[in-house]
């Protein structure tokens, strides 16, 4: 046997920040050197990001990453770094020629091994998964070569991402070819009620593959999605040897006992069990094992809590937000109510309270109770707010067109997102939208009102669950929150009923079921597409089945036109659900 210590970068790269994400790479590999670190592992498509969609079609942007992947090796030979191997996503380019139905330029999902100051060799992910948030046959042709290259005595494979997820392929082909260890970049998005089903996935593949596996995977937020982290190392049993931390940087070295191989090198095919062929590339870089060291002790994060894991997800998806798109504060408004609550604590959490500006608005219908609260939560939180009542604005439109119900209860809504639009113009806060996936599902939302805004922190939350995230707030802190004292959340903002006050003594239950028996419903529709029959068989009231599919279905065109915000169920409106806004199609209950 042979020892090694792998480091494994969990690392958060900015899209399209090549030079950023270089000095990174340099940095976190100069920090793995100096805790004697024998390989570094960054995550899928480290270099440039991940996902760039459509940037991955502009041959400029290709050129750009195999340029600075090349320049990046030379960088860490120039910096006495070239003996430390480093293995590295990037977008790399197939040697293929165009033709119809192939990605433009045939883009490759690429990972590298950077070594005394060369690109030795390169492999592509195998598998491009082609659901959910993923389209990755419209972006890459997908890699046909695997290379298993020597390590002071050991032979490493590399395999990228979906590569674990799907039977056959790289996994097989590393069962049939013999490794001491598979390293394993990914970028692989958060989303709750996953279990603990990567784990599971890691034990299961280093055990087809008879050798230890290193899962590195990405952290951050980037548009829609959140990368937890939570990279794994397992042994050839599927053993659980380390694990890091979730929704944070972290830097894992571990020590790893490792058979020593002597297999020759060279080029050779193998069967890859899905009806293609894949090659792999034998290579050594060097063949004596390091003299025995003590290893160190290997650190198992401990998981967060349900509760945790997504507010922790929140937190960073508007951190990360904020900071890679430039802006220095946000604004939003404050309603006193729980939506708008927990939004600013978010906020407040991920970029700090003298960051975030708050909005009082209120209007002929507000309750004292709502200003109240609203102000409360000021005070304990301690961000910037001011007050704008809307009643004479309102009044002035009413006296130039005679608007009515819902219109003039729109109007409301419209005038304050005019309010909030406007001061981000005036000071550049990005605006937050306070709305939530049971509201958005519904149309309970006015375009150009609430709507308005270029980030919805809360987007993708029940409204059951944003009460379940504020509750938990107020018992719980954690170290990466900037708000570290006491409870933020006014208590009378959880429990009174919620109303958007717009009309005397308003309730949303005026227009919508109770948020209990809606947000099961919006489960087993929107999340399990289940059909009307099927939701009236699962227990759901017939009359309301009905009712709830003909809101959900009006409202496409409105989520169309929402901010984006944070993935955090198995089914968000967005990426994950793409409806027509145009179609006739209609449940029944026979249909």
């Amino acid at each position: 046997m042979a020892q090694l210590r792998i480091a494994l970068a969990q690392t958060n790269p900015t899209v399209g920040d090549l030079d950023g994400n270089a000095g990174k790479l340099l940095a976190w590999t100069r920090d793995a050197a100096d805790r004697g670190a024998h390989l570094v592992v960054f995550t899928e498509m480290f270099l440039t990001g991940y996902p760039v969609e459509d940037l991955v079609l502009r041959t400029s942007f290709v050129e750009a990453s195999i340029r600075t992947l090349r320049e990046t090796a030379v960088r860490l030979r120039e910096e006495g770094l070239g003996e430390l191997p480093v293995v590295v996503g990037h977008v790399d380019r197939a040697n293929l020629a165009p033709r119809v139905g192939q990605p433009k330029g045939a883009p490759l999902d690429a990972a590298a091994l950077l070594w005394r100051g060369e690109v030795v060799t390169c492999t592509a992910k195998h598998h491009l998964p082609n659901y959910g948030v993923f389209d990755e046959y419209r972006y890459f042709v997908r890699g046909d070569r695997l290379p298993i290259f020597r390590l002071h005595g050991v032979d490493v494979a590399v395999a990228v991402c979906e590569d674990l997820w799907q039977d056959g392929g790289p996994v097989a082909v590393v069962g049939q070819a013999g490794a001491g260890l598979l390293v394993a970049p990914n970028a692989s998005p958060y989303e709750k009620e996953k279990d603990d089903v990567r784990l599971e996935l890691c034990a299961r593949r280093a055990r087809e593959a008879g050798c230890a596996l290193v899962y590195v995977n990405q952290v951050g937020g980037q548009d829609e999605l959140v990368f937890d982290g939570d990279s794994i190392v397992v042994d050839a049993s599927g053993r659980l040897v380390a694990r890091a931390g979730q929704f944070r940087e972290e830097l894992l070295t571990v020590d790893l006992d490792l058979p020593v191989s002597e297999a020759r090198a060279g080029r050779f095919p193998y069967d890859a069990g899905d009806g293609s062929t894949i090659t792999v590339d034998r290579i050594v870089l060097s063949s004596d094992p390091v003299a025995p060291y003590p290893p160190e002790p290997s650190g198992v994060a401990e998981r967060l809590d349900p509760h945790a894991e997504v507010y922790s997800a929140l937190v960073l998806a508007v951190r990360d937000y904020v900071a890679k798109n430039g802006f220095e504060s946000v604004i939003l408004g404050l309603s006193g109510g729980i939506d708008s609550a927990l939004t600013a604590t978010i906020a407040a959490d991920a970029i700090g309270p003298d960051r975030v500006h708050v909005v009082l608005m209120p209007s002929r219908y507000s309750s004292d109770h709502s200003i109240g609260d609203a102000e409360e939560l000021v005070r304990r939180q301690g961000v910037h707010s001011r007050v704008v009542p809307i009643a004479d604005i309102v009044n002035a439109f009413e006296k130039e067109i005679d608007l009515s119900g819902l219109s003039a209860e729109n109007l409301q809504a419209r005038v304050r997102g005019m309010i909030l639009m406007g001061l981000s113009n005036e000071h550049g806060h990005l605006v937050l939208t306070t709305g939530n996936k049971s509201e958005l599902a519904t149309g309970y939302s006015t375009l150009y009102g609430d709507s308005a805004g270029g980030f919805a922190p809360i987007k993708d939350v029940p409204k059951t669950m944003v009460w379940e995230l504020a509750r938990w707030r107020n018992e719980h802190t954690d170290p990466s929150f900037r708000l570290q004292a006491g409870r933020p959340i006014p208590e009378n903002s959880i429990t009174k009923e919620p109303s958007a006050e717009l009309r005397p003594d308003q309730r949303d239950t005026d227009s919508l079921p109770p948020y209990e028996v809606l947000d099961r419903l919006l489960d087993d529709y929107v999340e399990k597409d289940m059909g009307s029959a099927e939701l009236i068989a699962a227990g759901h009231d017939p009359a309301l089945v009905t009712r709830v599919i003909r809101l959900v279905d009006l409202a496409e065109y409105k989520r169309r036109q929402y901010p984006p915000g944070p993935k955090i169920t198995p089914k968000n409106f967005g990426r994950d659900r793409r409806l027509p806004i145009t179609n006739r199609w209609r449940e029944t209950t026979t249909g």
